[in-house]
């Protein structure tokens, strides 16, 4: 069967629900990595500037629009600064699971699958619940990085569900002939 639409879980309609032990298994994380780039210069704040992507709306992130905003930021930074010149982090975690009650479709399902209203439903993957104004990802690196760096997280923002504004925390006076 396939996966449901992410507009059915974009919006936080209910209370939120994370008592794993009540659920019979929480499906694996697809998020590979939440720290990439230079880890050591990122956590010893080496770089100079940081950039960080803030969302606008309160909704839900999956967890595979996480992994696919990370895999499109590192590619581009890292095409522009290499290896060790920048440190990404993505700051929410997918604590919340999404469930769904699988029904049947095709021709005749109609009289076979009433089912059951208001049902548990079977776990189909986790979200990180986001307010509006927080911090989703935050890219530190040197002011010659900062144009690649501010694209990296433009192109990270088209996928996840909310509009996105991105703001720089640090390094203002290092950035006036840039910006």
């Amino acid at each position: 069967m396939a996966r449901k639409p992410g507009r059915m879980y974009r919006n936080a309609r209910s209370q939120s629900f994370t008592r794993r032990e009540y659920t019979g298994g929480v499906p694996n994380n697809r998020i590979m990595q939440f720290t990439v780039g230079n880890k050591q210069a990122y956590e010893k704040d080496e770089f100079e500037i940081a950039i960080t992507l803030y969302s606008e709306e309160a909704c839900q992130i999956r967890h595979t629009a996480l992994e696919s905003g990370r895999v499109t930021a590192n590619s581009r930074i890292r095409k522009a600064a290499g290896a060790l010149g920048y440190g990404m982090r993505i700051r929410v975690y997918p604590h919340q699971i999404l469930r769904e009650n699988k029904q049947a479709t095709g021709a005749g399902a109609d009289r076979v699958s009433q089912g059951m209203r208001l049902s548990f439903g079977k776990n189909v993957g986790t979200a990180a619940r986001v307010k509006a104004n927080q911090a989703l990802v935050t890219i530190k690196t040197s002011p010659e990085h900062y144009l690649a760096a501010r694209d990296a997280l433009r192109k990270a923002s088209m996928k996840f569900p909310t509009p996105c504004r991105i703001r720089i925390d640090d390094g203002k006076e290092l950035l006036k002939g840039i910006a």
